[in-house]
């Protein structure tokens, strides 16, 4: 599709729209420009730890506008999955408040005994003994959940171990696969477009990274925007399997093209 015809965006946050604490530049610009042509936006994250709330704050605070209704987590993602699945059933939950509080939003109860699901979001605190009730739960019955499947994360002392890696500890240990919602897959895709309200057609996902973003993309009919300012390089998606359908420097350049 032409640069200037998307009707609707889907914007990944760390590497994209923020990188640390700070608003890549431009990025303000770029939504600006949405919102004055009343292109409707969400911001989509694999961040399962924070709300809605949490997120938009943080988006204030680096002088980016937001509100809570503008932004998708894997943890919103997680919370309508189960509701498709059962009403009001038994968790057991590893992960922090924003994956716990959307489970709580939709009427979940979250316990240790005898649970239908296992869900595991990011958890800093993640230890032996959750692993250990996990894998329990898994082993006598409960279908095992994952927000999503990012095996590591950036921080100011370079990769640490992202919620994958979790995921992975608790598939050895219960000899289950998990079900995983966030982007590459097209489950949270699926419903960041019934949010948004348009079509797979009309709807641009941007991203830094090609291993979630731009695969999010190809695995829901997506076209996608490859942004070089965060965890991909261009040389990256030359080689890639799968190639985003636009590459530009940043969301500045990209403002530029659609602007032409």
């Amino acid at each position: 599709m032409n640069s200037k015809n998307y009707k609707g965006y889907l914007l990944d946050l760390d590497g994209t729209i923020y990188r640390g604490t700070e608003a890549v530049p431009g990025a303000e610009a770029f939504l600006a420009h949405l919102r004055e042509e009343q292109i409707p936006y969400l911001f989509l994250t694999n961040n399962s730890s924070a709300t809605p709330q949490q997120v938009a704050k943080r988006l204030q605070q680096m002088g980016i506008e937001a509100t809570a209704d503008e932004v998708y987590t894997s943890s919103m993602a997680t919370a309508q999955y189960l509701s498709e699945q059962a009403d009001q059933a038994e968790v057991y939950v590893i992960g922090e408040e924003g994956l716990r509080t959307e489970l709580l939003s939709r009427g979940f109860i979250l316990t240790e005994e005898e649970p239908k699901f296992v869900v595991v979001g990011i958890d800093k605190e993640f230890s032996y003994e959750k692993l250990a009730i996990a894998a329990r739960a898994v082993r006598n019955g409960a279908a095992l959940i994952a927000t999503n499947g990012d095996a590591a994360l950036p921080s100011n002392h370079g990769l640490i171990p992202g919620n994958g890696s979790l995921v992975a500890a608790v598939e050895v240990a219960s000899g289950a696969k998990a079900t995983f919602i966030g982007k590459p897959e097209p489950i949270i895709v699926r419903y960041a477009l019934g949010k948004l309200g348009t079509h797979t057609g009309d709807t641009l996902i941007v991203g830094d990274n090609l291993h979630t973003d731009i695969e999010a993309g190809a695995n829901s009919g997506l076209d996608s925007l490859l942004v070089l300012t965060g965890y991909s390089t261009r040389e990256d998606a030359q080689r890639h399997a799968v190639r985003p359908t636009h590459v530009a420097e940043d969301l500045a350049e990209w403002l530029l093209r659609i602007k032409a």
